[in-house]
């Protein structure tokens, strides 16, 4: 949580997008710190679990800086420039299918959403893992990375977030 509240707070988004909306907890902690006028797309493709989530973004009062969309990332990415208004996204936090990070994060570059210094923030990298994310960003000339080691929720399995700034 200390790892997303920083780079959240570094990157200062207009626009973000959450892809794993899960039960919304991380959707609070970033709207949280999000200015005036800012606002967060979160893609969710569990119907259950945007219930859910839907419920605790309205319980925290966040719901005015924060949109939840259901359905698969790789449908919504597409769309977010057309049916959403996003022009390019200053912070993106990946938590969803660990198989879907590379890509998701293609799929965002070959849309035009990425812009020079968009942030990408990665969750799990180690365990459950996503290596081909890994191998991708950090062999990739469009990014700079930064590996923040933690463990894993309520464990103390080794795992980890990737923080990739996209140089154009």
């Amino acid at each position: 949580g200390k790892v997303l509240d920083k780079t959240v707070e570094e990157a200062n988004p207009s626009v973000a997008l959450e892809l794993g909306t899960y039960c919304g907890y991380s959707a609070v902690r970033i709207s949280r710190r999000l200015k005036a006028g800012a606002r967060l797309l979160t893609v969710e493709f569990n119907p259950e679990f945007a219930a859910i989530a839907k419920q605790m973004i309205e319980f925290a009062g966040v719901q005015d800086k924060v949109k939840l969309l259901e359905g698969p990332s790789e449908e919504i990415i597409p769309q977010l420039k057309k049916k959403y208004e996003v022009d390019t996204l200053d912070f993106v936090f990946l938590d969803h299918w660990k198989d879907r990070y590379t890509p998701d994060t293609k799929l965002l570059q070959e849309c035009n959403l990425l812009r020079k210094g968009s942030v990408l923030l990665a969750d799990n990298v180690i365990f459950p893992g996503a290596p081909d994310f890994l191998n991708y960003v950090r062999k990739s000339p469009h990014f700079q990375c930064t590996n923040y080691p933690s463990h894993l929720e309520y464990m103390q399995v080794k795992d980890a977030m990737e923080k990739a700034v996209f140089l154009g």
